[in-house]
């Protein structure tokens, strides 16, 4: 066991990977959370419905094959990938709102990385001859390029630069733009949006598949990595909300209401949100609260819809077109939670204005018209995560994992710069951190 005692303050992805690798490598670790779970923005919350306890996620969860950091450190805290996750080729099927196939777009899985999508693009339903050329020919100039733009613009005019029509971009760049940085086109940063197609569109073909969660956030994330920490002798405070860190002149001292406690080490794995008030007291950092202060958020709408009994989509996922829902998912044929349907709903928009009910009672209008099947739902319950996500501007500035004090760190997914705000990103900072906290 090391000497080093390291604070890390913030109980999300990043929190948990820093800890978890750290842990590992035979360091001592406290964990502060200021809630009575962890998790962050990827966790299972317990909501009543109907007299019936019932647990859902907080955001409904896609996973890609290129998420690396992620699948490794789970596999590290005992998490069976074939139970957490349905695995499905890369697939976007976009329902339009009469009723019919829109778009369908499958990567052909039987040919290598990058034939599969070239070839998945020749044979998409929805798009013209001409549309598939200009979609094929936008690939081949994004690989010679290797995904590289020189200045930063918004997503929308690279898109239109190269040709790329309404419809692919609604169908296809869009869709893939909302899952993967929760930020309109029009705002998007495209280097950002490049280096998540370079990480999924290049190397293995299973870098593109769509990862489903099987089970509830909570199962596959925070719980098993909760347990792997402390089997390793960590440990993990909860309901202890860090208001400050002080710096000493043995390392640090993090206070929370019960007091000061000493560290050699701290990582701050916080939401950007709280940077400022944590370093209130370390003048050095305040340009970092105040950079993080002027950030931009976009939120995450997650629809629950209960139907009676016997309802099934005919797939596990679709997208909708022309519609404020943005991707639908069968909680039946993934987490056994039968009849039940999860509506994301990513980025501001219109739906902003309407109330919980009037979200609902919408995304349920537009259900029935693009499955005209579906019954009237008997419940629903919408959970809003309005500071999901940082929003994913071009040329954003954000901080580093090391900071100008040694032995303090930031971790998060605001810090790791080539991603968005995405479960990767968080756990590849966090991992990173605890490199550089190993290396020294």
């Amino acid at each position: 066991m090391h000497k080093s005692h390291v604070a890390i303050i913030g109980g999300g992805c990043a929190g948990l990977s820093a800890a978890a690798t750290l842990v590992e490598r035979g360091y001592q670790v406290t964990l502060f959370e200021a809630s009575s779970q962890l998790g962050g923005r990827a966790r299972s919350v317990a909501v009543e419905t109907n007299g019936l306890l019932q647990i859902l996620d907080n955001g409904q969860h896609i996973f890609l094959g290129a998420y690396s950091e992620t699948l490794a450190l789970l596999k590290k805290a005992g998490v069976d990938e074939k139970q957490a996750f349905l695995r499905l080729p890369l697939q976007i099927n976009m329902q339009s709102s009469a009723g019919m196939p829109a778009f369908k777009f499958k990567s052909i899985n039987f040919l290598p990385a990058p034939l599969n999508l070239l070839f998945g693009l020749i044979f998409c339903k929805g798009l013209s001859l001409n549309e598939r050329v200009n979609a094929i020919k936008f690939m081949r100039f994004l690989q010679t390029t290797d995904y590289q733009i020189i200045a930063d613009k918004p997503l929308v005019l690279f898109l239109i630069n190269n040709l790329q029509s309404k419809k692919l971009i609604q169908y296809l760049w869009e869709p893939l733009c909302l899952a993967a940085l929760n930020t309109p086109l029009e705002k998007a940063s495209t280097r950002i949006f490049l280096n998540v197609l370079r990480d999924t569109f290049s190397g293995s073909k299973h870098n593109s598949d769509f990862l489903l969660p099987r089970q509830d956030l909570s199962q596959i994330i925070s719980e098993p990595l909760a347990r792997y920490i402390q089997h390793k002798g960590g440990t993990i405070k909860f309901n202890q909300r860090v208001r400050n860190v002080t710096q000493t002149d043995n390392g640090f001292n993090v206070e929370t209401r019960n007091g000061q406690l000493p560290f050699s080490h701290v990582v701050i794995a916080t939401s950007p949100v709280r940077v400022a008030k944590i370093l209130s007291k370390l003048p050095k950092l305040s340009n970092v609260g105040e950079q993080t202060e002027t950030y931009q958020y976009q939120p995450i709408y997650t629809i629950y819809l209960q139907y009676p009994a016997h309802t099934k989509l005919p797939a596990a996922i679709y997208g909708l077109t022309d519609a404020t829902s943005q991707w639908v998912f069968d909680r039946g044929i993934l987490c056994d939670q039968k009849n039940l349907i999860a509506v994301i709903v990513s980025a501001e928009g219109k739906h902003q204005k309407l109330t919980q009910d009037e979200l609902a009672f919408e995304v349920a209008k537009e259900l029935n018209r693009a499955f005209p099947s579906l019954q009237k739902p008997l419940w629903h319950k919408v959970i809003a995560e309005k500071r999901a996500t940082f929003s994913c501007v071009p040329k954003l500035e954000r901080p580093t994992n090391r900071t100008s004090l040694p032995n303090l760190y930031f971790a998060g997914d605001y810090t790791y710069p080539d991603y968005p705000a995405t479960i990767e990103g968080a756990v590849r900072s966090g991992v990173y951190c605890a490199t550089l906290i190993d290396s020294i």
